[in-house]
């Protein structure tokens, strides 16, 4: 028993001693130190071992803020620059308290730190000694803190300010597809810790500035009354009491101020760094050294000062002479550099051309270019957008485009290839589809466009244009008009989105043309995972052609293709009766009212809906019905064609109805009897696109139809 309980005691001292070591006792032990030296009596010997914590304590901050990667790295600096207040501040009480106490017996009563620094900075004379004292805290309180409290003032406001672009930002590149949820979530997280930190530096600038008044105050209180106290008390004469107690009083200054100042050229560093990802040595080097000419001017000027009669010509030459050398050594480096880029870019056009000439020169196969499925031309001055090396952001939007299509539409976008064509306009770009022009514009990609969504407060300056996905109104404006621009209501985005976004556009509503007998395969083998009965019985029953034009003809009704099984069953119930498309379709549409009713109004429970009136019902329908007998008892949706007069009226109408339920803020629904909803399907979708036609069999039992337009009366 005495056994177990030793090794329970080791094991819970050995958790305490961790727990400590972590900090998660450490810091509230040392607030707790911190407030006993304001009220209790400290030896001489501990005030010297925590004037040296502090000294190493603001050394230590100094050099984790000159080696930090960015400013987060360092987020807890705020709390530490308080800490390191907090206890500067209470050993300055402590001091004094010594000091005032003991400061008539000799310099070494207040301990050996305040004796030493107050005779290295003295050296035997107490004005300069003073003098350089409050040189430093003019130094500390005039130039740094002040710097660095209105450096972080400034940047926590503007942070703030661009909190809300940032977090657009990072949605829109997370509808883009570009990033997932998870660096969507870390992104939010860095904006949000940014803005408290800068937030933070703002309010920590303060403590600094206020501890730089509180050393002056602290150096008269204890020059005065440490007089006051030696002459009277003690019985000592001036000279005395002012040997010794400014020794003490300015030693006491020097311990506290001389770690006030690191603290605060480390507070000035962190709210000075950019938020690049890189050592701020690196960052030094890279940017101030990276042009040879500037180190040569100086040298130039340096060599003319010493050449001056009176000057220091030792000082003046031999630096100018060293500007002159690293001038030089940089520009060397450089042309070596160069000399090998251009040396390994020949080496490799002379392979090639070597290649090129050892081949055979007989026509093959392989020389017939194949068309591409879907192909983007690019002018030449759009290439930076999708060059990698240039920091082109365009070839990941449209992985994340073809990523988030595939999603949607159930089956996988084929590939984009990218080409230059010096046919086009320099900043032309055109999207093709099995070779074929679909669309395409003129972009600036050195602006950002700002689309104009429909209310703005106020007129920005540039370039008028419209936006190529949606045919708004929109301006291409200079990238420092982005704030200004967005506060005034308009949607900005870059070059590459605009890109992206007419793809997306174009490619949704060409789905039905990507889709061909190698997805259809596809999707049958998909289809085999979760039924494998229904898929291996579905292309016996069912022609490949007519399964994929069924498919197809979902696809170009904005239906997705993701559930197969719903879709197969269908087709099978109905494919021994007929194998026409049309019909197949509808009875697919059936068994996915569901889902395109949700697609359509949501989860609402009532839905809003355009009838027609039943004349022109039965008008519309004998024409149907005509073009069936015609077709020997089938029909072509393709065949059936609406009187001119009677398709105009109808236009019109429906276009009106629309835009009352567009006003409405309701979705525009046409719903028509099942023979007559492949007809007028096919008539809203090249006259009314906004419109959607249902049929009665696709509304489920649970929804309640509301009809709040007739077209025909």
């Amino acid at each position: 028993m005495l056994n177990f309980s030793g090794n329970l005691n080791r094991a819970t001292l050995a958790t305490n001693a961790r727990t400590l070591t972590e900090g998660n006792l450490g810091i509230p032990v040392l607030l707790l130190v911190i407030l006993a030296m304001m009220t209790l009596p400290i030896p001489p010997i501990l005030l010297d071992v925590f004037f040296t914590f502090n000294i190493t304590i603001a050394l230590v901050v100094l050099c984790v803020a000159v080696y930090a990667m960015r400013p987060l790295d360092f987020a807890v600096f705020p709390t530490i620059l308080l800490i390191s207040t907090l206890l500067r501040l209470a050993l300055n009480v402590a001091s004094t308290r010594v000091v005032l106490l003991n400061g008539h017996e000799g310099g070494a009563a207040a301990g050996r730190v305040i004796e030493s620094f107050g005779e290295v900075v003295i050296g035997g004379n107490y004005a300069v000694g003073l003098i350089v004292f409050l040189i430093l805290i003019i130094i500390n309180f005039v130039v740094v803190t002040k710097g660095a409290g209105r450096i972080a003032e400034v940047s926590a406001r503007f942070t703030l300010d661009a909190m809300p672009g940032k977090q657009m930002a990072v949605d829109a590149d997370l509808n883009a597809g570009i990033i997932d949820q998870e660096q969507a979530r870390v992104r939010r997280q860095d904006i949000t810790q940014e803005a408290d930190f800068y937030g933070a530096m703002d309010g920590a600038s303060k403590f600094v500035k206020g501890d730089a008044i509180a050393g002056i105050l602290i150096l008269v209180i204890n020059m005065i009354g440490g007089l006051a106290i030696g002459m009277m008390q003690h019985g000592l004469d001036f000279s005395t009491a002012t040997e010794r107690y400014a020794l003490l009083t300015i030693g006491d200054g020097l311990v506290a101020q001389i770690p006030a100042l690191v603290l605060s050229t480390a507070a000035a560093i962190m709210v000075t760094r950019n938020n690049n990802s890189e050592m701020m040595g690196s960052q030094v080097i890279s940017q101030m050294f990276a042009t040879p000419r500037s180190l040569g001017i100086a040298g130039m000027v340096l060599f003319v000062m010493g050449i001056v009669p009176g000057m220091p010509h030792l000082a003046f030459l031999s630096l100018a002479f060293a500007a002159a050398a690293g001038s030089v050594t940089i520009y060397m480096r450089q042309q070596k550099q160069a000399t090998e880029v251009d040396e390994a870019a020949i080496a490799d056009q002379s392979a090639k051309e070597v290649k090129a000439t050892t081949e055979q020169q007989e026509l093959g196969w392989n020389d017939v270019m194949p068309v591409d499925v879907v192909g983007l031309e690019v002018g030449y001055r759009l290439i930076p957008l999708v060059d990698k090396d240039q920091g082109g952001q365009l070839l990941a939007r449209i992985k994340g485009i073809r990523k988030k299509l595939s999603q949607e539409l159930g089956f996988l976008v084929p590939s984009v290839h990218i080409r230059d064509n010096l046919d086009l306009q320099p900043n032309e770009y055109r999207i093709n589809l099995m070779g074929v022009n679909i669309g395409g514009a003129e972009i600036h990609p050195e602006r950002e466009m700002a689309i104009n969504p429909g209310q703005v407060y106020g007129k920005a300056q540039g370039i008028a244009t419209k936006d190529p996905a949606f045919g708004l109104e929109a301006l291409w404006i200079e990238p420092p008009q982005r704030d200004q621009v967005q506060s005034l209501g308009y949607t900005v985005v870059d070059a590459s989105t605009v890109v992206a976004t007419h793809m997306n556009t174009l490619l949704h509503k060409h789905a039905h043309e990507l889709l061909g007998h190698d997805e259809v395969h596809e999707l049958l083998g998909i289809l085999a995972k979760s039924s494998k009965k229904l898929a291996e019985e579905l292309p016996n029953q069912l022609n490949g052609n007519v399964l994929r034009k069924v498919l197809q003809n979902l696809l170009q009704e904005g239906i997705p293709v993701k559930d197969m099984r719903s879709i197969g069953e269908a087709l099978a119930s109905v494919a021994g009766r007929s194998q026409d498309p049309v019909t197949l379709t509808a009875a697919v549409r059936v068994a996915l009212a569901r889902v395109i009713v949700q697609g359509i109004y949501g989860n609402k429970a009532e839905l809003p809906v355009i009838t027609l009136d039943p004349t022109l019902e039965q008008i519309l329908l004998k024409a149907v019905q005509q073009s069936a007998q015609q077709q020997d008892g089938g029909y072509i949706d393709d065949s059936v064609v609406i009187e001119p007069g009677i398709a105009e009226r109808l236009q019109q109408s429906l276009m009106q109805a629309a835009q009352r339920q567009e006003i409405a803020g309701n979705p525009a629904v046409l719903l028509v009897g099942a023979p007559l909803r492949p007809l007028l399907s096919r008539f809203v979708r090249f006259t009314l696109s906004g419109v959607k036609v249902l049929s009665y069999q696709e509304v489920p039992d649970n929804k309640q139809i509301t009809i709040v337009a007739t077209i025909g009366q």
